[in-house]
């Protein structure tokens, strides 16, 4: 019994640190990239589990996110190989993405940055 009340107390004392709980759901578009406008269309979601989805310029695409907040540890990107007008700009937004090492989210402005001082500024998008 109380090994039982030992493991509830150690679940209930665990805080969430998935990118959810620190404000980062929903769906998220890129508008600029180390400082740049991004005028392509590219946009992030992050579910409770730790999948990232979204849409870059040509494709879809799916990844894990296995760091707690505020780290991001992007796995592998699987995405579909359709090809377009912006399949440059696909590439270097998912160069860059694969490199981000920290998250920040405030309000309705996602930042994902690393240790060069690069970063991809997301805002949030309404629905509707």
């Amino acid at each position: 019994m109380r090994v039982l009340a030992l493991l509830l107390l150690i679940t209930a004392c665990q805080r969430d640190e998935t990118l959810t709980a620190y404000g980062a759901e929903g769906t998220w578009r890129l508008t600029h990239m180390n400082d740049q406008a991004f005028t392509a269309t590219a946009t992030i979601s992050f579910s409770a589990d730790g999948q990232v989805q979204g849409a870059a310029p040509c494709n879809t695409y799916g990844a894990q996110q296995t760091a707690p907040y505020p780290w991001f540890t992007l796995g592998p990107i699987r995405a579909t190989k359709r090809a377009c007008a912006d399949l440059t700009a696909e590439q270097d937004y998912f160069a860059a993405l694969i490199k981000m090492t920290l998250v920040e989210v405030s309000g309705d402005v996602l930042i994902l940055s690393n240790d060069e001082d690069e970063t991809l500024q997301f805002k949030k998008q309404r629905d509707g």
